[in-house]
This record gives structure tokens, C-alpha cells and sequence, in this order.
């Protein structure tokens, strides 16, 4: 059977004649119980994979400021070109480029930019170029440049002059559509003039961005239908020292004057550093928060705790000192101020003066990423004092540590009892089976203390089997059914991580795989997408033979009551080897009418690729109930959602 054909012949066999027993399920459909969050399920977001720059932010000049510790790294070079820094455009960002005349007619001064693995081209599409130039001599009334789109042949697929008039720096603007689609083009500008020009901030951004964002990306983010989102990691916040720390104030303000921050990814794996991997923060906290509102997801930013990644920093000195912390609980404090400030704060006014007078409504933050022993519960403690005293409503997250279990998994969660934080952040990268092994996971957890944050999870296999395939994906979603279960406890949950390149990853699997033109929604990524769209507002209590079901010969399940579209909704993964037959009771109803039945399944090493983005996906059939049963054979290895 051909890959792309799984799919739709699988509602098929889920109806199927088989000779395995039925199961009888019960649903208590007139006794609606825990609340689920709408934060339920959501995404976690952290440069890694070339996600950020190079990614979801749209920019597709590399080291556009000129200020990566080699000046003009991801810039080839002809002509006199040199790089200064006096007198510059911008204070945080002092490096541009100058072109001067090569002396002599038949030589040119230029310089050419690939983007990120290539400048990605569509044919149709305008992209809109711009750059803060100058006269490089005083005595110059006018210079020109000339831009121009190249594609990988080295044919020039669109062209445009600027004219540079004036010795002070200045924005030009210009726009030129591609008449070809080819994902490894670059652009080139060089000098039209016997005049120089002193060039900074070089830009090119596709038309059709979102707010600098990629609108691909952004959509699929947006039809997840996330509940939370978590930015800008992970350990990004650390830091492999505190230099390199995520620092969100430093992400804010005009974007051509925020300064280069070192990537923490570029050379931490040595299999697969990248070396020209940084952060531009051209996508930063406040085009975080711009997102969030456009996926309709609840922001939740994360902030340094004063510890740089413990993994790579032994020495106490690698940390910031008890009684040197202050500045980092204020920067947590100005964040809020930053988010839901009124016009009148100063960082609420710098948040107007960018665009959105209007508050974020933010309700969460997190504090520390990974952090476990002594050092961060002291830490953590400062934070939380100061964030009850001004701002009492506030969500407080903590960590339990990088471990599912063990001792300072059990440590970090006795600190988060004592600190009484809202929500503990627990992170697992485990094997499939490990996924469905805990389905029951939180069942016996602590109803009286903190709320549970899944905040970094997905299914890792071994080896090659480390990828997006639909065994990882099944997986989670019958763990998830356990969430859903178990929401009087489990507050929000977000897979991680998000984004990857192609042909820049470090780290798998990731939930969204893309190129310099297209994307690829994984198995993951359509699980993730049922449960986000299907999740409910209640749960209802369903059983078989009145416990849980969560694994026995394979079958997991949870129901939920949706009070706002006044709908039911039934949960089914099957991780058996064969098909089985269900019998779904619905106490407290009369009537079961019209179900509408959503499948996705596949064979255990089925992928979604970039270029192939379809051989796993729902299909949809409607079925009938009689009274108030429904039966329904859900097919082997597959995720079932009925809805009515």
C-alpha cells in the first residue's frame, strides 16, 4: 500500500469486522467535572533549529547590522569595501558597510547576501527591500546603488537603482518581484555610482509577512488553536552564561537599534554547529505578545532567574550572587508593567509607543527554565515575593528540574510546595512507550498544591527512529488523554520544540519542519491540532468496568462536555496491533445523534516531509448512535476524536 493512500482508505478499516472482544465504555455524560483550562494545550517557542531568525522571523539578510563578531559573516564581498563604526546609525548596533569607487570603469564594489541557507524566491511575490544609507563623503550631492534579486544560476531575476541623497542617515526603500520560484537565490547590491555610500541595517522581507513574521508559519501556528504560549525557550533564558542570556529588554524598542545577542545553539552540539547562528531579537517580546493575540493563545514569558544553564556551569561564580539579584527580579517586574502597564508606566508607554496602547493581559509567568537544587528554590523565593507583592493575581511558574522523576525532580517539587508558585514546569523527552506507559502519570498527584505545567514534552525514539513519525505521535496523544483526565490538576501542557530548518536543525523532533519556502505540519503537529481544537471545558468521568482507561490491551480514552457549543466529545487511541470494537454508553442522555468521527493514523514509521506534507492527516465521516450507545471500531495504531 503507497503511503500517500494510508489515509484515506483508514475510515474503512475502522469499521471493520474484527475478532477482538468489545470493550464496553461508560460516560457519566450528565455529571460535567474539573474544569480544562483554555491554556490546556499550547506551543513552546525557542530560537533552536534556526527557528527564529532564519525561520518564523521573516528577515532573509543574515547579519544585516554587520554586527556578528566576524563583520561580515554571511556576506560576500568585491570591490573596496570596508566596515566602520564612526558617527553610526545606531548606538547598539555601531557597524555598516562602505562602498567606495574601485577606481577603475570596469570594476565594481559590492556586496552580496545568500540569507539563511539560501534566499527562498516565489514567483508572484514582491519583496520589499530597505536599508539606512549615507554619502560617504560630504562633498557627494548624490550616490546610487543598485539592487538586485539573483537566483542559483546567477541570473539576475529582478533589478531596481536607489538613490542615495543626502550625507546623514536616512531609510531607502524599494520593491522587486521575483518571476521564478527558487529556493537558494541571494541578493546582491554594488555601487552605480562613482560616489560612495556608507550602508547599515539591509533588509528584505517578503510582502505577504505578518507583523515581520513568516504568514506560512504563522498559519500554522494559528489552525493549532493553541491555548498557551510559551517564549523565548527554554534554555535560551539561561544562557550558557550569563552574557548570552535571553534579555527581553534588550528585545524591545526600535528594531534596528537592538542589539546582536549570541545564540547559545551555534556550536552547544558539536555534530551539528552553526557558527553563524544568532539572535537579531528582530523578533522579540513584543512581536511575541503580537502573536500570541493573532493565534488567540494566552502569552506566557519566561525570564532568567540569575542561573546560566546548570548543565555547562559547575562554579557558583557562574551565577549571579544572592545579593546581586535585584536587577533581575525588577526586569520580571518591568515585564509585567511592559505587558499590562497602563500608557501612563513607563513601560507601558514604551508598548504604546510601539503600536498596542492596549494591555497584553498577561496572567502567567515563568521563572527559570531547568533549574533544580539549592540554588534555584533561594533564587526563586526573591521573585516570588516581588511578583505577589505588586502584582498579587499573577500566575507564578517554577521549575522541577530537566527529569521526569528522581531526586531533585522530588526535591524541586517539595521547594515549589514550600514557595507556593501556581504551576510547576515539568519537562520529559522520553520513548514512545514510556509515553504510553504514564497515561496514568498524574492520577495520584497532589489535588491541594501547585498546579502541573507540561511545559517541554514529546516522544524522542532511538537512533533514526529520533523523528516525526506517527508511533512518536500516537503516543502522545494517548498520554494527552491522561492530561485531559486529569485537568483538576494538569493546569497547561506545550509540545517542544516548535520550529526546525531543513537543512539547519540541532535538535529532533520538532512539531513544525520547514525550508525557504514551504513547511511541513507533522503527525505531531495533527495531534496536537485534534486535542487544541477538541479539548472541551469539562471533563466527564469515563470507564470501563469502572476504573480509568488508559492502556489495557492498548486502548486509551477521555471524554469532555463542551458548555460553549454544547457538544460531547470522545477521545480514542489505539495502540494495539489490531482494530477494536467499542461500545460508548452515555448515561444521562437519551439520544445519541449525528457523531461526527475524526481519524488519524498510519503505519509506525510514516513522516511528514517538506515537499510530502500530506501522507499522514485526519479523515472525517459522520456515524450514528442507537439511543444512547455509540459503537465504533477504531482502527489498530490510531487516534480516534467523536464529536456530537
Amino acid at each position: 500500500m503507497r503511503k500517500q493512500t494510508f489515509a484515506t482508505l483508514i475510515l474503512a478499516a475502522a469499521f471493520a469486522v474484527t475478532a477482538s472482544a468489545q470493550r464496553q465504555l461508560l460516560v457519566q455524560a450528565n455529571k460535567p467535572g474539573a474544569v480544562i483550562q483554555p491554556t490546556m494545550y499550547g506551543i513552546f517557542f525557542e530560537d533552536i533549529n534556526f527557528g527564529a531568525d532564519g525561520g518564523l522571523y521573516a528577515e532573509m539578510v543574515q547579519n544585516r547590522s554587520f554586527e556578528f563578531p566576524d563583520k561580515l559573516m554571511g556576506w560576500n564581498v568585491f570591490g573596496d569595501v570596508k566596515v566602520a563604526d564612526a558617527k553610526p546609525a545606531f548606538d547598539r548596533n555601531p557597524h555598516y558597510v562602505v562602498l567606495a569607487d574601485p577606481g577603475h570603469a570596469h570594476k565594481r564594489t559590492g556586496i552580496e547576501n545568500r540569507g539563511f541557507f539560501g534566499m527562498g524566491f516565489k514567483k508572484g511575490m514582491t519583496y520589499d527591500f530597505s536599508v539606512f544609507a549615507r554619502l560617504h563623503k560630504a562633498g557627494d550631492a548624490k550616490a546610487r546603488i543598485r539592487v538586485e534579486l539573483v537566483n542559483s544560476r546567477n541570473n539576475v531575476v529582478e533589478k531596481a537603482d536607489v538613490n542615495i541623497d543626502s550625507k546623514d542617515w536616512k531609510k531607502y526603500t524599494c520593491s522587486l518581484k521575483s518571476n521564478v520560484t527558487d529556493p537558494n537565490g541571494l541578493m546582491r547590491i554594488f555601487l552605480a555610482s562613482a560616489e560612495g555610500v556608507e550602508l547599515d541595517h539591509v533588509s528584505l522581507f517578503p510582502t505577504d509577512n505578518w507583523n515581520g513574521l513568516r504568514a506560512d508559519l504563522v498559519k500554522d501556528l494559528e489552525d493549532l488553536h493553541p491555548g498557551i504560549f510559551r517564549f523565548p525557550g527554554g534554555c535560551i533564558v539561561e544562557g550558557t552564561d550569563l552574557a548570552s542570556r535571553y534579555q527581553w529588554k534588550n528585545s524591545v524598542g526600535q528594531v534596528e537599534n537592538r542589539p546582536l545577542n549570541e545564540n547559545r545553539w551555534n556550536y552547544t552540539f558539536p555534530h551539528r554547529m552553526y557558527p553563524n547562528y544568532f539572535q537579531t531579537y528582530g523578533m522579540g517580546f513584543y512581536e511575541f505578545f503580537l502573536l500570541s493575540e493573532k493565534i488567540g493563545a494566552e502569552p506566557l514569558p519566561v525570564v532568567s532567574c540569575g542561573l546560566a544553564c546548570q548543565y555547562q556551569n559547575d562554579d557558583i561564580k557562574a551565577h549571579v550572587a544572592l545579593e546581586d539579584l535585584q536587577p533581575y527580579v525588577d526586569d520580571a517586574l518591568d515585564l509585567i508593567e511592559f505587558a499590562n502597564g497602563g500608557t501612563d508606566t513607563k513601560w507601558g508607554k514604551l508598548r504604546a509607543d510601539m503600536g498596542h496602547p492596549a494591555p497584553f493581559n498577561l496572567k502567567q509567568i515563568g521563572v527559570g527554565n531547568e533549574q533544580w537544587g539549592e540554588l534555584y528554590p533561594v533564587r526563586l523565593e526573591q521573585f516570588v515575593k516581588a511578583i505577589r507583592a505588586k502584582y498579587p493575581q499573577m500566575l507564578i511558574c517554577g521549575s522541577s528540574g530537566p527529569l521526569a522523576e528522581g531526586n531533585d525532580f522530588d526535591y524541586g517539587w517539595k521547594e515549589m510546595k514550600r514557595l507556593k508558585v501556581d504551576l510547576v514546569d515539568e519537562h520529559y523527552y522520553k520513548p514512545p512507550q514510556w509515553f504510553f506507559d504514564n497515561a496514568g502519570r498524574y492520577d495520584n498527584y497532589d489535588r491541594k498544591g501547585p498546579k502541573v505545567f507540561a511545559g517541554e514534552y514529546a516522544a524522542h525514539g532511538k537512533g533514526a527512529r529520533e523523528v516525526n513519525n506517527w508511533e512518536a505521535a500516537l503516543s502522545e496523544a494517548a498520554f494527552m488523554t491522561g492530561l485531559e483526565r486529569n485537568a483538576d490538576v494538569v493546569y497547561q501542557a506545550t509540545y517542544a520544540p516548535l520550529f526546525a530548518h531543513v537543512d539547519g536543525w540541532q535538535w529532533r523532533p520538532d512539531l513544525i519542519w520547514f525550508d525557504n519556502l514551504t513547511s511541513a505540519r507533522t503527525p505531531n503537529w495533527y495531534v496536537q491540532m485534534l486535542y487544541g481544537t477538541n479539548k472541551g471545558t469539562n471533563v466527564l468521568k469515563l470507564t470501563e468496568d469502572g476504573k480509568a482507561v488508559e492502556g489495557k490491551d492498548g486502548l486509551y480514552a477521555t471524554a469532555a462536555l463542551d458548555k460553549d457549543s454544547k457538544q460531547y466529545i470522545v477521545k480514542l487511541a489505539n495502540s494495539a496491533k489490531g482494530s477494536q470494537k467499542v461500545t460508548i454508553t452515555f448515561k444521562g442522555l437519551k439520544n445519541v445523534a449525528a457523531v461526527k468521527a475524526i481519524v488519524l493514523a498510519g503505519n509506525d514509521d510514516m513522516e511528514n516531509f517538506v515537499g510530502k506534507p500530506e501522507n499522514i492527516k485526519p479523515t472525517t465521516s459522520t456515524l450514528q448512535g442507537e439511543g444512547n450507545t455509540l459503537t465504533v471500531e477504531v482502527p489498530a495504531r490510531a487516534f480516534m476524536v467523536l464529536r456530537f
